[in-house]
């Protein structure tokens, strides 16, 4: 067969192009993200891009009576609330002298928590519609959080860019200026703020950019020069770049977290955060109190699980979804443990011991080093974590004598000051002390923080909350009159948005955090008598 010169000389060229000569170098890869000629033939591996797996609810099936959740530990948590919780059309009856109100029994339809003995009261009930929505508010977010999807507000940046610049303004300016993913609901603002209260609270108190100020009368004289006695070991000097190169000469930052609950079993890379908010200082995070969680013991890691999902279903929906971005492990926890009741443990007055932690690789045990049941983590060069299971007083004199304020200071998160103390009672009248003055509670210990001259910063969940345990200050003895204000009492701007409702009263529901205030032990200053009269 003969061809045309035009289709004989293209030949030609496509044989030159396909035997190239031996003194030509050899062509580089071509690049990974590049599609080559021959994968236009190539069939897709369908397990190089592994597909989500579709959520248990939808968005628009997320709310469910607790009766009739899918998930075992919501409807454990309804059968609790059942038991605790009064009617409180029946309490508003109540006679002292008759017996107690009934428990309630019968969960609001618009809402799905119980909160009534039997329909008729529900219906009675014209206060129960002020704070419906709330409640069912809380249990979308409940469901939301075990659906099984990806929750994106979980998914935390690394690093910021040393040039630009973080605004605590508020939520929303922080997000963006932290290069957040978008959180284009309301529950993913609720999911992320109270994952995120804890850390970023400390950060915006500690910052040089922090939204405290003098200007606002947030931040007192004397507040002042404590905070800027923070800042010159937590920043650079002015016109330096925020660097991890900076902090190689610096003292390490003691942040004690007293009373710790709840924050003490949040995931090392969400404290992480805090760290990422100052690039040039080394930070090392004190758990101190009776219900820290621990890391579960080795002995235990070491032996077979025959049911790993049990142990999953215990922990709470945030820590779930904090340690999986993506939360694809969420769905298939809560439907392997339906086999089995799970054991909820219900928030009675006093938060129940989280469960316990991961073991990292890094983790050690401290119970030599401290004398009490304790651990600790280097989770990265920049940030050392410690956690001690014992009041703090029985670990004072391993710090007292190492405070400095331009390096410690303490931190306590809804304390309870001003709540009455369940063990001590005055001799004079008999009735409970108050938790700041009370012997086997905060009584000793404030005394000691306040001779430390270490900055004390308080959160509390309530304006009620605030202005109860700033009260309480009054009547302890040896706290009355020996403290300066370092920030005056008032909202909190990183506090969490979302409700928490009590068990033993679905009506009372408060904010995390919601509001912030600070002291620090009273300053004398020495001065000079230039004359006698």
């Amino acid at each position: 067969m003969l061809l045309s010169p035009a289709t004989h000389r293209s030949s030609i060229r496509l044989l030159s192009h396909a035997h190239p000569r031996p003194c030509i170098a050899p062509r580089a890869r071509p690049h990974p993200h590049a599609r080559t000629f021959l994968s236009w033939f190539r069939k897709p591996n369908p397990a190089a891009k592994p597909k989500e797996k579709a959520p248990i609810l939808t968005e628009d099936n997320l709310f469910h009576p607790f009766s009739q959740s899918p998930f075992p530990a919501l409807r454990a948590r309804g059968e609790a609330i059942q038991k605790l919780a009064p009617c409180p059309v029946c309490a508003s009856e109540h006679d002292p002298s008759h017996a107690q109100p009934r428990a309630v029994k019968f969960e609001c339809p618009d809402c799905g928590w119980p909160t009534h003995c039997s329909e008729e009261h529900w219906r009675a009930d014209e206060e129960h519609k002020k704070y419906c929505s709330r409640l069912r508010e809380a249990n979308e977010d409940e469901h939301d959080l075990r659906s099984g999807r990806r929750l994106r507000e979980f998914e935390l940046p690394g690093p910021q860019d040393t040039e630009a610049a973080i605004s605590f303004s508020n939520w929303d300016v922080f997000w963006y200026t932290r290069e957040f993913p978008s959180m284009d609901t309301e529950r993913s603002r609720r999911h992320a703020s109270k994952l995120l209260t804890y850390p970023i609270t400390i950060g915006s108190v500690l910052h040089q950019f922090s939204g405290l100020t003098l200007r606002n009368q947030r931040v007192t004289p004397e507040g002042s020069r404590s905070l800027a006695a923070l800042r010159t070991t937590l920043h650079v000097p002015p016109g330096a770049p925020e660097t991890e190169e900076a902090s190689a000469s610096k003292p390490q930052m003691r942040i004690f977290i007293l009373g710790a609950r709840a924050e003490s079993s949040l995931p090392p890379h969400v404290w992480e955060q805090l760290c990422l908010l100052f690039p040039s200082a080394l930070f090392h995070l004190y758990f101190i109190g009776p219900q820290v969680s621990l890391p579960k013991p080795v002995s235990e890691l070491k032996k077979p699980t025959e049911k790993p999902a049990e142990a999953a279903a215990e922990s709470t929906p945030a820590e779930q979804a904090a340690t999986s971005p993506a939360s694809e492990s969420t769905a298939a926890v809560e439907t392997k443990s339906t086999e089995e009741k799970p054991v909820y443990v219900p928030n009675i007055y006093e938060p129940p011991t989280p469960a316990p932690i991961a073991r990292l690789k890094r983790t050690r045990e401290s119970i030599q080093e401290y004398g009490v049941p304790s651990y600790t983590v280097p989770y990265t060069p920049q940030l050392t974590i410690t956690g001690m299971q014992a009041n703090y007083i029985d670990v004072h004199a391993h710090f007292q004598e190492t405070f400095d304020p331009y390096t410690d200071c303490f931190f306590f998160f809804s304390p309870g000051f001003g709540f009455p103390s369940a063990s001590s009672t005055s001799e004079l009248t008999g009735e409970p002390l108050l938790q700041i003055a009370s012997p086997t509670e905060w009584g000793p210990v404030m005394p000691l923080l306040l001779a430390s001259k270490c900055p004390i910063f308080v959160t509390g969940f309530s304006p009620a909350d605030v202005e109860r345990d700033v009260k309480s200050l009054s009547t302890a003895a040896e706290v009355a009159g020996e403290f300066d204000w370092v920030v005056t009492p008032g909202p909190n701007a990183f506090g969490s948005e979302k409700w928490e409702v009590a068990d033993f009263d679905p009506r009372v529901m408060v904010k995390t955090n919601w509001g912030v205030w600070g002291i620090r032990g009273k300053r004398r200053d020495v001065r000079e008598r230039t004359s006698w009269f």
